[in-house]
């Protein structure tokens, strides 16, 4: 199969070019590389036969259709987004243009592309979105999302994301675009780009820096290894039915003090302080405006009908996520210097008192 996936050079992205190469599949890389993007999360198959990159952004339609004309790809998964929270907070625009219009223009030069190649009935147009587009749930663990949840949006970045969840939908009932979605859960692993809660917890705390904590990190998300993601999704690209979205999670729902609690016992593990913990760096500042306390998947529809489950624990992905960071400093030490990592980001919203207090923080973003 040949796939075209848009925003290939990011952090879910690239670990779905990286395994669709390795299982044989063609791969076209299309990324604008704004600053959340890297070549090098790609680097070990970028010499293969299987792939091409397209420099490109979503919100130009003329240069999509130059793709599609140059690849003709078998169908499409639609990674490319603006997906910082605490970003969206202090600059919506971006997140309108990408995620809504970008869309938008993903969704028509698809449709161009189908019509004039004569509507393969294998074709796809694989929609990749966010659990964040059902809003907040409830402490009671018997409650979780499933893809019949109302959306209710909270932040400029989920309520982008749930307007291009719609525009697809409509593409599908009204053009009979062939589509299919899905929506996960918080993603960590390699190559996450240091400005979310699981990198910036890691290297804060090498650098002997605070690990600042929204709130008194009651937050609870459902926890995803991002290669356990990339695998779901190809499977869903592959076989999930027409018009159907699909929730993907971890199955590991925790506490945002409680993952930074674990993360800190890995590190005074596998790489120790002279003394004392890493926890002991661990610090409580003013909460994001409008955070969601809690996410969490139902994992049914994509266990029952593609027999697909996640392969690691939290802690198992989280200790492969720490070595990697540890065997990889060259590439986490290059992205320190672009816009936005180390400083707090989000608090545009937050009163003048209380954006002195998170100021203090020594630079840090949440999750999602």
């Amino acid at each position: 199969m040949k796939l075209l996936v848009t925003g290939g050079a990011g952090f879910i992205g690239s670990a779905v070019v990286r395994l669709a190469v390795n299982r044989g599949h063609q791969v076209v890389n299309l990324d604008a590389l704004t600053y959340a993007a890297c070549l090098d999360n790609v680097a070990e198959v970028a010499d293969s036969p299987l792939y091409a990159f397209e420099r490109a952004d979503i919100r130009d339609r003329a240069a999509l259709d130059q793709v599609f004309a140059a690849h003709k790809p078998d169908a499409v998964m639609h990674l490319a987004a603006e997906s910082h929270v605490d970003r969206s907070i202090d600059g919506p625009g971006d997140f309108i243009e990408t995620n809504i219009t970008g869309t938008y223009n993903m969704l028509e030069a698809t449709r161009a592309y189908w019509i004039n190649a004569g509507k393969p009935e294998t074709f796809r147009f694989h929609h990749i979105s966010t659990d964040e587009v059902y809003g907040s749930l409830p402490a009671d663990p018997s409650v979780q999302f499933t893809e019949d949840t109302p959306y209710d949006p909270r932040s400029p970045y989920s309520a982008s994301k749930a307007s291009s969840d719609h525009l697809v939908r409509a593409w599908y009932e009204t053009y009979g675009l062939p589509v299919v979605l899905t929506n996960c859960s918080n993603n960590y692993g390699p190559y996450h780009f240091p400005e979310k809660l699981v990198p910036v917890i890691i290297l804060n705390a090498l650098a002997g820096k605070p690990l600042p904590i929204y709130g008194d990190g009651s937050n609870v998300r459902d926890w995803l290894y991002v290669e356990d993601h990339a695998d779901a999704l190809l499977l869903v690209v592959e076989k999930g039915a027409l018009g159907r979205s699909y929730n993907i999670g971890g199955e590991n729902e925790r506490s945002n003090l409680e993952l930074v609690q674990t993360l800190c016992g890995i590190l005074d593990e596998l790489q120790p302080k002279a003394s004392g913990s890493y926890a002991d760096q661990i610090t409580f500042v003013t909460d994001r405006p409008g955070h969601d306390a809690r996410y969490a998947i139902d994992p049914t529809r994509i266990r029952e009908e593609l027999g697909w489950r996640p392969s690691v624990t939290v802690e198992e992905g989280l200790r492969r996520t720490v070595q990697w960071y540890l065997d990889n400093e060259a590439w986490w030490r290059a992205l320190q210097d672009r816009h936005g990592v180390g400083e707090r980001l989000g608090v545009s919203a937050v009163s003048d008192t209380a954006r002195q207090t998170v100021s203090d923080a020594n630079g840090w973003s949440s999750g999602k």
